[in-house]
């Protein structure tokens, strides 16, 4: 009936590690144009859920006081 709680997830980075360390002579010049517009869009994909992180912690912090 009640679903477990998620386990908080501990950053260990490993997909951001594997692209930073992976070989990109390998690539032409329009693959590396689309990785880097991939890129791109996930910086702003995390950048959306970062700024909708801290709007919750404002809200909480002005309802409850600081939580920090």
């Amino acid at each position: 009936m009640f679903e477990d709680a998620a386990e908080p997830r501990t950053f260990s980075g490993r997909a951001l590690s594997e692209a930073t360390h992976e070989d990109l002579e390998i690539y032409g010049v329009s693959e590396l144009e689309e990785r880097i517009a991939a890129l791109q869009a996930e910086i702003e994909r995390t950048k959306a859920q970062l700024a909708k992180k801290k709007a919750g912690r404002d809200a909480a912090n002005a309802l409850f006081g600081r939580l920090d």
